[in-house]
């Protein structure tokens, strides 16, 4: 399994950064290789993704979730195993960072190497500027879901 961490500051307030991260079916605007999301209830998305030409899709499990503070999640079906964590800190009243980790298990040759020669990591650090952008220019969020989700 190989670990990805990356953090980025952001210029909104905690709880804008936060409830635009809630806002799964909107991945594709900025992160690379996201072709969809579909939210299919609180706790559960199908991800379709086409990452150097293969096309994967698989559910995730949020198992971890407190409004500001952090969502984590799972694989729970398809070719790709994930798990991970965000976290949002409040740095002042309009800053705050955003840390995202995640531990990918790469299936197959082309996974395997793509890790190898830090792609994974390059896209999420990608992924997280392109985020800060997103967000910083549109001003606010999109939506939010304030709900919690408690680890079993």
């Amino acid at each position: 399994m190989s670990t990805v961490k990356e953090s980025v500051e952001v210029e909104v307030p905690v709880s804008t950064a936060y409830n635009q991260w809630t806002q799964f079916e909107e991945f594709p605007n900025f992160m690379e290789g996201v072709e969809e999301v579909t939210q299919l209830d609180d706790v559960h998305n199908h991800w379709t993704t086409r990452i150097g030409g293969v096309r994967r899709e698989f559910d995730t499990e949020i198992v971890d979730q407190l409004p500001d503070e952090r969502i984590a999640w799972r694989t729970i079906s398809g070719d790709t195993k994930q798990m991970g964590m965000v976290r949002f800190q409040r740095l002042d009243d309009t800053h705050t960072r955003v840390e995202l980790v995640m531990d990918v298990e790469p299936s197959g040759v082309a996974d395997k190497t793509a890790t190898a020669v830090g792609l994974i990591d390059r896209r999420v650090k990608g992924d997280m500027r392109r985020f800060k952008e997103y967000i910083e220019q549109r001003g606010g969020e999109s939506g939010s879901w304030r709900g919690r989700v408690s680890p079993a």
